[in-house]
């Protein structure tokens, strides 16, 4: 079981933003080896080529922001923890390049300020806090909604930063390079309230958006190590190992799915029975999951959207939460709501408690901890797609999928760090899109509260449009 937190913790202080040239030029001297190898444990790797498209579109709104003439948002797919090194590796090796070919003058360090989960430092330790804090990045709690302390920052930032402003649109992780999570609003309100503070200083600065695609591919299609995951999967839920399969492209992708698909129905029947038995239907607020027997068989992605329900039911009934929203929004209202209960800043420090007050926050903490499990559960399956390989039967794809189930398996064994599997080299191309102008949606915005919501959802519709047309 993912491990559980046993003791009540201190309140979970932002972590300031202290950009330091120093650390920005060890971490981007150390990309060829951060890209390659694995030297933290929270990072797959295996990069060894990135292929920019369209980087002096880029270059030319670098060079506009140094002259002052813009403020530049960047809004990046976020498909794994891999992406912000692809992003530092954008910014100090490819795109010098682009503007010394395209002779456009540039001024290192060419870099950018970014928003990053409060969260991340907890998993991957208070070294990967400072690293974040000194490369310029505002801690975010997404659960917070808002989180006016780090917004602030943020704003303050996006008006006066030394360097433009990288957002993740999707908020978080899904795993699957072909496939747009849904995405956040905040992205066009940071734009607006730019534009906002830029009419009122009475400064001329022009507000653009730059939506960045990224996508991964592995090279030479390793399938025998994806077969040995796989095996790997079968023997963790109790299958029998099927052996490599042989036979044309077509037939060995065939083969390829039908085992996923045992994998994925056995993992699904053993979560279906867990929750039957330990949280029957009656006892849950929602009634969105029915037993196996009562709904005959349905569909994978069916069965997959109802054990994600049927998790985060079990967690929202424990802290009073109604379950409303996409799964995504429903698991950070229940991140949030775990942390207070864990992370207390209400309380004075462990030493100065008598040993009943100490007893009693710490069960608070453990049955919070224990609760959110369920959380990570459906967090770990949210992204999975039922029809995601069956459409496009591509060794991506399956790579993916497969390494979605086994992140969900290694946290309930108790791993703190999925510690991935490599399956071989991969290659990363990000697509750098044309800018979208905010203040071209500024009349709409500014009319009223139905206005602003209108010229918010069509910045992001914009941002939405752009990414996925940079997927191939």
């Amino acid at each position: 079981m993912q491990r559980i937190i046993n003791q009540v913790q201190p309140g979970l202080e932002p972590i300031e933003p202290q950009f330091n040239p120093i650390v920005l030029r060890l971490i981007d001297c150390s990309l060829p080896l951060l890209l390659r190898l694995r030297l933290f444990p929270w990072l797959p790797s295996g990069i060894n080529q990135i292929d920019v498209i369209n980087g002096e579109t880029l270059a030319k709104a670098f060079h506009q922001f140094q002259s002052g003439k813009i403020r530049l948002i960047l809004a990046f797919r976020h498909v794994e923890v891999d992406d912000p090194l692809c992003g530092l590796y954008l910014l100090s090796r490819s795109l010098p390049k682009v503007a010394k070919n395209a002779q456009i003058p540039l001024k290192n360090p060419l870099h950018v300020h970014f928003l990053y989960d409060r969260g991340m430092p907890l998993w991957g330790g208070s070294a990967l806090g400072w690293i974040l804090s000194r490369l310029g990045g505002i801690s975010l709690r997404r659960g917070k909604q808002p989180d006016w302390q780090s917004l602030r920052k943020a704003r303050s930032l996006l008006v006066n930063g030394q360097f433009p402003f990288a957002v993740a649109p999707e908020g978080g992780t899904n795993g699957h390079s072909e496939l747009i999570g849904s995405l956040e609003s905040g992205v066009a309100q940071l734009g607006f309230w730019t534009v906002e503070a830029l009419k009122k200083a009475k400064r001329p600065d022009t507000v653009l958006i730059i939506p960045v695609g990224i996508q991964y591919f592995y090279q030479n299609a390793p399938w025998h190590r994806l077969a040995k995951l796989m095996s790997e999967l079968e023997v963790m839920i109790g299958l029998p190992v099927v052996e490599m399969p042989r036979g044309s492209y077509e037939e060995l992708t065939t083969q390829f799915y039908q085992r996923l698909l045992s994998i994925g129905e056995a993992l699904l029947d053993k979560f279906e029975q867990f929750y039957q038995k330990c949280y029957p239907t009656s006892e849950i607020a929602s009634d969105a999951c029915l037993e196996p027997e009562d709904r005959g068989k349905p569909e994978l992605g069916q069965r997959i959207e109802c054990l994600v329900d049927r998790a985060l039911v079990v967690a929202e009934s424990y802290f009073g939460i109604k379950p409303k929203g996409t799964p995504e929004e429903r698991c950070r209202r229940i991140e949030e709501m775990a942390w207070t209960r864990i992370y207390r800043s209400d309380l004075e420090p462990r030493s100065s408690l008598c040993a009943l007050e100490r007893g009693l926050a710490d069960w608070m903490a453990q049955e919070a901890s224990l609760r959110m499990v369920n959380m990570r559960l459906a967090e770990s399956f949210v992204a999975v797609r039922g029809d995601y390989v069956a459409k496009k039967m591509s060794f991506e794809r399956f790579a993916e999928t497969t390494l979605l189930i086994f992140d969900a398996l290694a946290r309930l064994r108790g791993d703190k760090l999925p510690h991935r599997p490599r399956l071989g080299w991969r290659q990363a191309r990000l697509t750098i899109n044309q800018p979208i102008l905010i203040n071209s949606y500024w009349e709409s915005y500014q009319v009223d509260r139905q206005g602003a919501k209108r010229a918010i959802a069509h910045v992001t519709r914009d941002i939405r449009k752009a990414l996925e047309g940079s997927l191939i």
